[in-house]
C-alpha cells in the first residue's frame, strides 16, 4: 500500500517556517514531525525556540524533547524514528507536516539517508580528541575538504560529530564520503516546500529573535544546563545560541560579545541552509512573508 506523502516545510533558521507549519497542521488537522536536530534534546527550549507548552496543545508534535543532553544523535536515528512516527500518525488518518531547518534530517526524508558505513568506537574517539583541541576542528575540515570537496561543501564545520564520522569514513574505508550517496534507503513520499525572504530582513529577524531569546532568559537556561557537568556541555558546545554563552559563564567573554558571536553565526548557518536547499530541484519556493497556510495548501492537489 503506497504512503501518502507528507508536507516538507523547510527553510533557512527565522524565516517562519514553524509558525506557518503550525497554522497550516490546525487547518487539516495534521500532526507535525519536527525535523530540528536540537529540539530533539530535553531542556533545550529557549535557545531553540522549541514549540511553547500551548502550541503542543494545539498540535500534536512527535520528536520533541527524545534524548538527554550528552546523548548524540545521528540523522539515520532521526530517520528512524521520523518514519515510525509517520507511520503512526497515517495509521490514524490523519495527515503529516514535516517541519525543520536541519539540512541532513530533511535531505533524509525527501531522499533517504547515504549508506556511509559507520566508524569504530577507538577512530571515532581519536577525532573527537583531536577536535577537541585548538584548530582541530579546522585542521579535520581541510582534510576532509581537500580529499572530497564535494563532501566538505554541504558540512557545517561547526557540527564536529559530522565532521569526526566523515573524516573517520575517509580514514577507515579509503573511499570519500560522497560516493556512498548515490546508495540511499528509506525516503518518505513528500512535498518539498522552501520558505525564503530577503536577506536584509531574514537577518533582521534572526537578530531580533536572538534578542528575545536572551529576554526570555536564554544564559539562565544555559547556565543551568552547563553546571549538568561535561557531557551536557557538549551538546551546548555543539549548540549555535548556547556554544556562545559558555566564555561568557566561564567569565572569558563578555556577555555583548557572545550575543554578537550567536548573531553572527545563526546569519552564516542561514546561509549554509538556504545554499542546501538550493539543491533540490523539486523543492517549492515561496516567499515566507506573504504565504499563507490557504495559499500554500491551494498549490497541492495531492495533500492532504
Amino acid at each position: 500500500m503506497t504512503q501518502p506523502p507528507v508536507l516538507v516545510i523547510a527553510g533557512p533558521t527565522a524565516v517562519g517556517k514553524s509558525s506557518l507549519a503550525h497554522r497550516v497542521a490546525q487547518r487539516v488537522g495534521a500532526e507535525i514531525v519536527s525535523a530540528d536536530s536540537r529540539q530533539v534534546y530535553r531542556d533545550l527550549n529557549i535557545g531553540t525556540a522549541k514549540p511553547s507548552a500551548a502550541e503542543q496543545a494545539q498540535v500534536p508534535y512527535h520528536l520533541l524533547d527524545r534524548l538527554d543532553l550528552g546523548v548524540r544523535a545521528t540523522a539515520g536515528q532521526f530517520l528512524e524514528w521520523a518514519t515510525k512516527a509517520i507511520t503512526d500518525v497515517h495509521s490514524r488518518g490523519r495527515p503529516v507536516v514535516v517541519a525543520g531547518g536541519s539540512t541532513m534530517y530533511v535531505d533524509g526524508i525527501v531522499n533517504g539517508m547515504p549508506a556511509v558505513p559507520p566508524v569504530s568506537r577507538a577512530v571515532e574517539a581519536e577525532l573527537l580528541e583531536a577536535a577537541a583541541t585548538p584548530d582541530g576542528a579546522a585542521d579535520l575540515f581541510r582534510e576532509l575538504e581537500a580529499a572530497d570537496p564535494e563532501a566538505a561543501a554541504t558540512l557545517d564545520p561547526t557540527k564536529t560529530h559530522r565532521l569526526v564520522r566523515w573524516v573517520g569514513v575517509l580514514r577507515e574505508t579509503g573511499r570519500r564520503p560522497s560516493e556512498h550517496w548515490s546508495e540511499r534507503r528509506g525516503a518518505v513520499p513528500s512535498r518539498l516546500v522552501v520558505l525564503d525572504r530577503p536577506r536584509v530582513q531574514l537577518y533582521s529577524r534572526i537578530e531580533a529573535r536572538v534578542d528575545q531569546m536572551l529576554a526570555a532568559g536564554l544564559l539562565d537556561e544555559a547556565a543551568r544546563l552547563a553546571r549538568r557537568g561535561a557531557e551536557a556541555r557538549q551538546t551546548l558546545e555543539a549548540t549555535i545560541g548556547y556554544r556562545e554563552l559558555l566564555p561568557v559563564l566561564d567569565g572569558k567573554r563578555r556577555l555583548a560579545e557572545g550575543v554578537r558571536l550567536i548573531k553572527r553565526n545563526t546569519r552564516r548557518y542561514a546561509k549554509r541552509q538556504l545554499t542546501w536547499y538550493r539543491r533540490y530541484d523539486e523543492a517549492l519556493w515561496l516567499p515566507a512573508g506573504t504565504t499563507d497556510a490557504g495559499e500554500l495548501l491551494g498549490r497541492f492537489s495531492d495533500w492532504p
